[in-house]
């Protein structure tokens, strides 16, 4: 049963590139909240349903759920199943999630009764809330690879309504994309720019090399530049950013420097 009285709260508001729905799907369901806490981690989501914590070096938390409103709150008792340094039932967790733009913005309050207690879980709750944050982007950005290869397939697209289709399938409309030969606001801007790199550059391709690299809604990678006979003639990587419904808002690409002639 939780303590009376919890003078002492941590609180933490976070940005996630994610629906209220999606994030609010982690609390309810056991393999997800499993992906969070670690390997063992258990929730019942209903009022009264107990709440595991198992973290990765096999610390327990122990709890149970005080309130569940989908898709906006979750309330439960946290505390360790050792006994220290918070016997179960004296500290309170509550999350809030709330639409935030195309996102969610997460609210998080932890009532404790020993102001030191609290202080000790400062760092803490930065790190869970950074796993959380990645771990809700990675389902949400599971298919990122075959969101990129559309993207450098449409580069190599000559026809224009073709190229647009292709676009338009991994892009919102207002992407935008900079590189050293390209700044343009809009797939209405970049579908012409493609044309013109086309034909200033005849014949090549850009393929991505190797697994991409993601980061809650960040994505990098690497690429190369090959022609028609699949020789290379560059390459580079680009750092593409993902909206929350894991589409592409933006492109930022880098071309590698050129490598140095062989002597003979």
């Amino acid at each position: 049963m939780i303590a009376a009285s919890l003078p002492h709260r941590l609180d933490r508001i976070v940005n996630i590139q994610a629906s209220p729905d999606t994030v609010f799907g982690f609390f309810t369901d056991v393999g997800r909240w499993a992906r969070w806490w670690g390997a063992g981690s258990t929730i019942d989501p209903r009022p009264g349903g107990r709440v595991l914590i198992r973290y990765p070096d096999g610390t327990e938390v122990v709890g149970e759920v005080v309130e569940l409103t989908a898709p906006e709150r979750l309330v439960f008792t946290y505390g360790f199943a050792s006994g220290a340094p918070i016997p179960p039932g004296s500290s309170r967790v509550a999350i809030r999630l709330e639409k935030h733009g195309p996102g969610t913005r997460l609210h998080l309050s932890h009532e404790f009764d020993d102001a030191g207690v609290r202080d000790e879980h400062v760092q803490g709750w930065r790190y869970q809330l950074a796993l959380f944050s990645n771990v809700v982007s990675d389902e949400v950005n599971a298919g990122a690879e075959g969101l990129i290869d559309r993207w450098f397939d449409a580069w190599a697209e000559p026809d224009s309504n073709r190229r647009a289709e292709l676009i338009a399938a991994v892009a919102e409309s207002d992407v935008r994309f900079r590189d050293r030969y390209g700044l343009t606001e809009g797939a209405a801007d970049l579908i012409p720019h493609i044309a013109a790199a086309q034909r200033f550059m005849p014949g090549i391709r850009l393929k991505r090399r190797g697994e991409v690299r993601h980061c809650q809604g960040t994505v990098l990678a690497d690429w190369v530049a090959v022609n028609a006979e699949g020789q290379e003639r560059g390459s580079g990587t680009n750092v593409f950013v993902l909206a929350a419904n894991g589409r592409i808002t933006s492109v930022t690409g880098f071309w590698a420097p050129p490598k140095p002639a062989s002597r003979t």
